[in-house]
C-alpha cells in the first residue's frame, strides 16, 4: 500500500537525527526525542491535513524556532495555534510564537487551515532548531547567523530539502521566507538542482515585527502568489 503524504512527513520526523558538528557555542535541539508528546501532537497535526497524495506548494523556512516547531514539530505553530486553530491540545507546553501570529492570521484569510494545508507544505532545510549560547542565555539561531555552522549543517540541509522534494511537492516554483533565507538557498539550489524557480516571501517573523501596520498588504502578497 502506498504511504500517504503524512505516513512520510511522520515517518522522517520520528527518525530525524543531527549527528554532525556543530561550531563552539551552537547546539540543536530535536524537540522529537526531548518530548514524546510533540511526536503525539505532530503525528496527529499530519494525520488530520495531510492524510493523502495530493500535490502541494512547497513554502521553504529557515529553522524551527524553539517556541514554534521546536516545540510542538509543526513549522509556524506554536501551541496557542495548534489547539486554538488546529484542535489539537499539547499538555506538557504551552508557546507563543511571533511567526505563529502572521502565518495563522494569513492561513485565516486563505481560506482556513483545512485549506492552506491541502494546498501547501511548510518546512525547512534544517528541520531542527538551533540555539546559540550568548551571555543573556541561550537564543534562538539561523543555520546562516555563522558560517563555518553553515558549511557543517550543508550536506544535511541537501538531504533534508531532497527529502521534503520526493513528497508530492511541486518543484517548478517553490516559495523562499526571507531574503537571506533564500540568498544561501539558492547556493544550495546551484550545487544540488533541486527546484526550478525560487520566488522570495518576506518572513513572518520581520512582517510581524518591522512591518506590521502593512501585514494585510503581506497577506494579500502570500495568498496571491499561492494561489495563483
Amino acid at each position: 500500500m502506498n504511504k500517504t503524504f503524512a505516513d512520510q512527513v511522520i515517518d522522517f520526523n520520528k527518525n530525524l537525527k543531527y549527528s554532525g558538528s556543530l561550531p563552539d557555542g551552537f547546539q540543536v535541539l530535536n524537540p522529537y526525542l526531548d518530548n514524546p508528546e510533540t511526536l503525539v501532537v505532530m503525528q496527529k497535526f499530519y494525520e488530520k491535513y495531510y492524510n493523502d497524495s495530493h500535490q502541494r506548494k512547497f513554502l521553504i523556512g529557515i529553522n524551527p524556532s524553539r517556541h514554534g516547531a521546536g516545540v510542538t514539530g509543526v513549522p509556524f505553530t506554536d501551541t496557542k495555534r495548534l489547539e486554538g486553530v488546529c484542535g489539537i491540545k499539547m499538555e506538557s507546553a504551552r508557546t507563543h510564537e511571533v511567526s505563529s501570529v502572521f502565518m495563522y492570521d494569513m492561513i485565516e484569510e486563505y481560506g482556513g487551515a483545512e485549506e492552506f494545508y491541502h494546498d501547501v507544505y511548510i518546512n525547512s532545510p534544517f528541520p531542527l532548531a538551533i540555539v546559540r549560547e550568548t551571555k543573556k542565555g541561550s537564543v534562538n539561531a539561523n543555520y546562516y547567523d555563522d558560517k563555518v555552522l553553515f558549511n557543517e549543517v550543508k550536506d544535511f540541509m541537501i538531504e533534508s530539502l531532497q527529502f521534503h522534494l520526493s513528497l508530492n511537492v511541486d518543484t517548478s516554483e517553490v516559495f523562499i521566507l526571507g531574503k537571506k533565507n533564500a540568498d544561501f538557498i539558492s547556493k544550495l539550489n546551484k550545487e544540488a538542482h533541486l527546484f526550478d524557480k525560487m520566488t522570495v516571501l518576506e518572513h513572518p517573523r520581520y512582517i510581524q515585527q518591522y512591518k506590521s501596520k502593512e501585514k494585510e498588504l503581506y497577506i494579500d502578497k502570500y495568498i496571491l502568489v499561492l494561489k495563483k
